[in-house]
């Protein structure tokens, strides 16, 4: 019977671990920055590995042409390309710490 107190008390210290590697990555993912163009780079967005916007440059080019939708659609582009490297980012690191377990509601 003891065995299985053992075996808990193993479970509760692999948890425990698991629990500060993800602490780890959080802090990693929250200093780590990425950084998506528009336009072959006219338009960057950087954003963090959480997925939050930091800062959008747009090229002078771009702005001086005055093509409002042109404008709207790199920056659109540049963001979704920051932020689906954040995406793949936070999986990378989520699967290195879960051995790929899909655990729902970890980031």
């Amino acid at each position: 019977m003891s065995g299985g107190f053992g075996d808990m008390g193993n479970l509760l210290k692999q948890a425990q671990e698991m629990q500060r590697q993800m602490d780890r990555v959080r802090e990693e993912l929250t200093r780590a920055t990425l950084t998506g163009t528009g336009g072959g780079g006219v338009v960057q967005a950087r954003v963090n590995g959480d997925g939050e916007v930091l800062a959008v440059e747009i090229g002078a080019d771009v702005i001086d042409s005055g093509d409002k939708a042109l404008v709207e659609d790199l920056v659109l582009a540049a963001l979704r390309d920051a932020l689906g490297q954040a995406a793949r980012l936070r999986k990378e690191r989520l699967s290195a710490v879960t051995g790929g377990l899909n655990l729902p509601g970890i980031f």
